[in-house]
């Protein structure tokens, strides 16, 4: 498993609006979302709450790898690409239903292990 560099690690503090996420099915057909639920876990780990995914939980279960595409307010675009656990309990998954408001349910956190880092078609790690 890789890191996130210092400068995307920064660079994720100071991101703007949602985040995309995107999956693939087992049939190599691609699913993206908008998330705003989402939180960093030192720099080797990305976690998305699952409020309401559908065809994206099928496509984790399903053992899908991940892309999640995020914006400064600089306008800097980075892309982080790995492997997706889907944890129902555990540490990450107690730190992120303490973490958000409790309008938002949490069914599970799908969690990205930083693999590949992106800046634009730089290739980071």
């Amino acid at each position: 498993m890789a890191a996130l560099p210092e400068t995307v690690s920064k660079a994720w503090d100071n991101r703007e609006g949602p985040v995309v996420l995107a999956t693939v099915d087992a049939n190599g057909l691609p699913n993206a979302i908008y998330v705003t639920c989402v939180k960093k876990f030192d720099d080797d780990k990305l976690a998305i709450a699952d409020n309401y995914f559908s065809k994206t939980r099928a496509n984790i279960q399903a053992r899908s790898k991940g892309a999640i595409l995020f914006i400064t307010k600089e306008e800097e675009s980075f892309q982080v690409k790995g492997s997706i656990d889907y944890q129902t309990r555990g540490h990450i998954f107690n730190d992120m239903r303490d973490y958000l408001d409790a309008e938002y349910p949490v069914h599970a956190v799908a969690v990205l292990n930083v693999e590949a880092v992106y800046s634009g078609s730089e290739q980071l790690v």
